[in-house]
Formats: C-alpha cells, structure tokens, sequence
C-alpha cells in the first residue's frame, strides 16, 4: 500500500457517504447487479478530477475578480502586480481551508447545504490568510473593494462547479460507473428496507453484498445473509467491501460497541442506522451522557417572527407573480372561452388548515361536466390511496393540457394566497372526501396552510404515489422552516419549466 494505512486507502475509495436514511421495506424490488463496465471510473482518479476542477474554478474566480475591479474602481498597474502576488502566496491558505474543511471527505459534503458552508469557509480562510499577510509585509494599498470581489467571486466559481461535479457524480453512479460494495448487519425489517433503498436508488452508489446476522432470510432481492455477526470481520475482507451498516434494531448494544471500535480501527466506514425517520438531519444534535450517545431533536418554531415572515414572503411572491402573469392569464381565459364556450375558472371545495373548508379556484382544464365522468373512470385510477390520477384523462381538454403543462392553470390560487387562506409552500389542499379517508396520522398536515407548490409537487407531483404523498407532505409539516420554503419554491420553477410530473 506504499506506506499508507487502510484507513487512508478506503478513505480514499468512498467518493460518496452511506445513505443516512431507511426507507420501509418494499417487496418485490429486483435486484441490481454490479456493474464491471470497463469504463468504471476509479474513486481516487474522481477525486483527483474534482481537486483539479477546484482549482480551475478557483482561478478563474480570482481572474473574474481583477476583471471587476478593472471595471468598477481601476487602479494603477503595479498596484494589480502586487495583488496578484499576494494571490500566489496566499494558495496554500486557500489549499488548507480546503483540508480543513473537509472538502474533499464525501461524508462531509452529503447535503448541498454542507457542501456550500464548507466551501464558503475555505474561501474565508484563504481570504483571510491573504489579509494577514498583506498586513505582515505592511502593503498599504491593498483594495478593500478587491478583496471582497475576490473572497465573492472564487466561492460563487466553486459553489457552480461543485453543482456541476456533483450532477456528474451522480449520473456516474447512476450508470454504475463509480459504485462501492457494503454490507448491511441486522436481518431485521429495518435492515431489509435498507437494502432495497439502496437497490431503488442507483444514485447513492452502493452495491448490497449481503447482509450478516443469525437469521435467515432466503433470497432478498437477490441479496443473502452471508454468516453471523460474528464472522464479520472475515466477511469484510471475503467479499471485498468498504463499509457496514447496523441496524441497531437487530444488533445488540454490547455488539454495537464493540463492532464500531473493531471496525473503525480496521479503516472500515460504520453507519449506524436507527429507526429514526422523516426528522431532517438539520433538527439533530448529538449529545453524550455518561459515555451514551444521546440524540436531541430541535423543535420546529412556527410562530412569532417566523410566521410573520411566511405570511410577508407569501403575499410579496404572490402579487408579483400574479402582476407578471397578468397578460398570461387574459390570454389563457381567452382561449379556454373559445374552446367550448365554458365558464374559465373552475372552482372546489378543499379541506385547509385546522379542517376549515374554502373555494379553490383553477382556470378550467377539463371538459365542463368533468366532475359527472370521474365515476366512470375510477377503475383506471392509476395511484393508491384516495388520490385520483389518470394519465391521458380524456376530460382534459386541448387547452388544458397546455395550461397543465405549464401549470398556468394554477396561477388563480395566488389570490387565495394573498387572502391568507393558501400559502405558497405547503401541503396540497385535499378534497373533503380525500380527508375522510385519512388516518389520525395524516390529519397532522391541516397544521399548516395548503399551499400552491410543496414537496409533493417538486417531487414528481403526479409520478409519486400516495405513500410517497403521505411521507413528503407530513415530513414538510414536522420540519418546516424558512430555508424549505425557499429550496422548494427553487425546485418549483424547475418542475414548472420542465413540466415534470404534470398531468
């Protein structure tokens, strides 16, 4: 290994973390093989490609940086000349903020949110090291109003190409080009929801060996219990595999203990997989007590400040979409009216927060006596649960099928916005008789406004069954905040541009 640890070649072979979250097991997923494509790229040439992309994309930031100071405030030549030394004997600043940050640990970088901070702080560290030593050599001239076009410009470069390499990393475990070996201890429910997540998520990049624990659970997926736990270890280096992942639910706590310490001293990556689900990772605090691990959760705050910054968000994007699509609107009405001579909106009682009912209003997409046909076609519904949805519905009209593609459909509700009883972000409003069927469970969405878009939506909308509503809806309502307000309102354009998930 010429000279190097395990610890630091299998570190150097995990390009991208274990999954942090199990899904319920799903019967009936086949399983995916592993791929031997003789285009299969080598983690440590990946990580190579991405160390290299940082420092173009850091270049071409500090180039960006003195193109803008040329053009906003120009100063005389020299004075550039001694910047850009400064630039040069500031890099190993910038390549330390990189290491220290962890920049290039994949588990460090999970979340785009995690990627970002820690790209933005190796940036202030490189910033700042250039500052120190522009003051240790007394340079007088130093521009404030380019150090701040530098620091800005090299993170906005990074954080670009980071989205980029990210987008590429997933496509290359996608087509299993970039995939590692795990093994998954326990043989418990929780284990074998596990190992079809990572079998329905091609993306995460991890290849199932087998799992390892006392019971036998035939043939999974085409995945098997390779031995007991306590042949671990001799399991490890027989399949060839990077890492573990316990269900603490089948493995018992004196096992846990010990298993983690041998292992993590072996150089192998241990995940530790509890039945905790739907509470985002953000709301999570480690705490020790007496040498335990404890797991404090945040509470979710929805009022004071931040309920009134909902409600100025929410009334401020709403007019100005609807001021904007003004003209979109009169043009859609127009055509739906020449079509077949129909009212333009179409209006429904839907179920909002606390149980209150109100009129939803849509522009008409269908044909006018939609509502009668819906019986006729329940034997084609094409989703579980009360949902009803129905690729190619034949009450959909020409016109409709357009303003659904383009979701100008729903552009009326941004007046049920602005009166308070929708919001922007939130659960879809339900129909009353889609609300009779829900369990106790379900019933916790009506906390919350229904809103215009929301995780439902950005999630495929109509692709997505009703499980995956269920779970999207509630895990937005038990984790709300601000920031998913935003993120989701992001992904909503794209959908909308695409017409993803339309129907």
């Amino acid at each position: 290994m010429s000279g190097r640890t395990r610890a630091e070649v299998l570190e150097e072979q995990l390009t991208v973390p274990l999954h942090e979250r199990a899904a319920e097991p799903v019967v009936g997923v086949e399983a995916t093989p592993t791929t031997t494509d003789l285009h299969a790229v080598q983690p440590s040439r990946a990580r190579s490609r991405l160390v290299l992309a940082d420092v173009v994309a850091t270049t071409v930031g500090i180039a960006l940086a003195f193109a803008l100071q040329r053009t906003l405030r120009p100063v005389p030549s020299w004075i550039m000349a001694e910047h850009a030394i400064l630039v040069v004997a500031s890099l190993p600043g910038f390549a330390a903020g990189a290491v220290l940050n962890r920049l290039y640990q994949s588990r460090a970088n999970a979340r785009p949110g995690e990627e970002a901070k820690n790209v933005l702080r190796a940036v202030g560290i490189g910033v700042g090291g250039l500052v120190l030593i522009a003051f240790s050599v007394q340079f007088k001239d130093l521009s404030r109003l380019w150090v701040f076009l530098l620091g800005a410009c090299v993170a906005a470069a990074v954080l670009a190409e980071r989205q980029v390499a990210r987008r590429v990393f997933d496509r290359l475990r996608t087509e299993g080009r970039l995939r590692r070996r795990i093994l998954i201890v326990g043989t418990d429910a929780h284990a074998i929801g596990l190992m079809h997540t990572y079998q329905r998520n091609r993306v995460l990049g991890y290849d199932v060996a087998g799992f390892v624990g006392d019971d036998d659970l035939g043939d999974r997926g085409g995945v098997k219990v390779l031995g007991p736990i306590d042949e671990l270890r001799s399991l490890l280096a027989e399949h060839d595999v990077s890492g573990v992942v316990v269900s603490l639910g089948s493995v018992g706590e004196d096992h846990v203990n010990r298993l983690t310490r041998e292992l993590t001293d072996d150089g192998y990556h241990v995940v530790l997989s509890s039945s905790l689900r739907d509470i985002d990772i953000t709301r999570i605090r480690p705490q020790a007590l007496d040498g335990t691990t404890m797991i404090y959760v945040e509470p979710v705050i929805r009022g004071g400040w931040r309920a009134a910054a909902k409600r100025v968000f929410d009334v401020a994007i709403a007019a100005t979409i609807l001021l904007l699509s003004s003209p979109v609107l009169l043009a859609a009405a127009i055509a739906i009216k020449l079509e077949d001579g129909g009212p333009v909106f179409f209006r429904q009682e839907r179920v909002g927060r606390g149980g209150r009912s109100f009129t939803m209003t849509k522009l008409r997409t269908m044909v006018q006596n939609a509502e009668d046909l819906k019986a006729d076609l329940l034997d084609q519904n094409e989703v579980d649960g009360p949902l009803f949805k129905m690729a190619g519905d034949p009450r959909i009209t020409r016109t409709g099928r357009l303003l659904r593609k383009l979701s100008i459909d729903e552009l009326p509700q941004l007046v049920a916005v602005i009166r308070g009883t929708m919001s922007m972000v939130g659960p879809r409003p339900a129909l009353p008789d889609e609300v009779e069927q829900w369990d106790g469970e379900l019933r916790e969405r009506l906390r919350v406004l229904p809103g215009l878009t929301g995780m439902w939506q950005v999630s495929g909308r109509s692709d997505t069954s009703f499980e995956q509503y269920r779970r999207l809806d509630l895990y937005y309502v038990d984790n709300w905040s601000l920031g998913h307000d935003l993120r989701i309102c992001a992904k909503t354009v794209g959908v909308v541009l695409t017409g993803r998930g339309a129907s």
